[in-house]
């Protein structure tokens, strides 16, 4: 039996293992990930128990609908990422960078700025059998001369941050370094701009969502000055 998290946490990989189970995630069955359930002292940890453990919000430990998507899209269109310099950013579980690397992409990169989601991204890479490297750099504003596609799953929940990223993504698609990006209609996506490459209804919990299912939608960034269209209206 899992025992309760009593102790400030010192080594990541080790809480990772004893507080998750190593699950499939309900959309993207192939990927296996470290996962919090209701089975673990994790799933019931508040806000302010998880700030005195030094844990910062677990949000790699949980299979978010915009990444689903993506993953999911990565794996069904194996093009859009094979023989590529693959980026995923805020990876949390890395999920989108495990389906670009069983995909074919010729390296992948995973980035996010908790310390505990790029233990979790090297866990799950290990679980997948795939090669993912892993940072906490904060990229954002940067160029990527060594990057050919950035993927990003569910990042627009809160401002100043969905702003700060979108003009970036603008910034990487201007120089031509495509941007993809799962969402499940969060209150700061960008309006426009972006073609729509897929639909999915991504089971979830409610525990994580206002639904049992999220409808969610897979987006590729256009350059300045185009319109956002559905794929079926082009």
């Amino acid at each position: 039996m899992t025992q309760p998290i009593t102790e400030p946490i010192t080594d990541r990989g080790a809480f990772i293992r004893d507080n998750t189970a190593l699950l499939p995630s309900p959309l993207v069955s192939e990927v296996r990930l470290h996962l919090a359930t209701e089975a673990v002292p994790l799933w019931q940890l508040t806000e302010e128990a998880l700030q005195e453990k030094g844990l910062p919000p677990p949000f790699w430990a949980f299979a978010w609908a915009g990444g689903q998507a993506l993953a999911r899209y990565i794996l069904d269109n194996p093009e859009t990422v094979r023989g590529k310099r693959v980026l995923d950013f805020a990876a949390g579980s890395g999920l989108v960078a495990v389906a670009a690397a069983m995909a074919g992409a010729r390296s992948v990169l995973a980035v996010d700025v908790d310390l505990f989601s790029v233990a979790a991204i090297r866990l799950n890479s290990i679980a997948n059998k795939v090669t993912v490297e892993a940072s906490a750099d904060d990229i954002v504003g940067a160029g990527l001369p060594d990057i050919d596609i950035l993927l990003a799953g569910d990042i627009c929940y809160e401002q100043p941050l969905a702003g700060r990223v979108e003009r970036w993504f603008r910034d990487l698609v201007g120089a031509g370094i495509p941007v993809i990006m799962g969402d499940p209609g969060r209150t700061y996506r960008p309006t426009g701009g972006m073609r729509r490459l897929a639909h999915y209804a991504v089971p979830t919990t409610r525990e994580l969502e206002d639904n049992d299912v999220r409808s969610t939608d897979v987006w590729l960034f256009e350059k300045s000055g185009q319109t956002e269209t559905a794929e079926s209206d082009r």
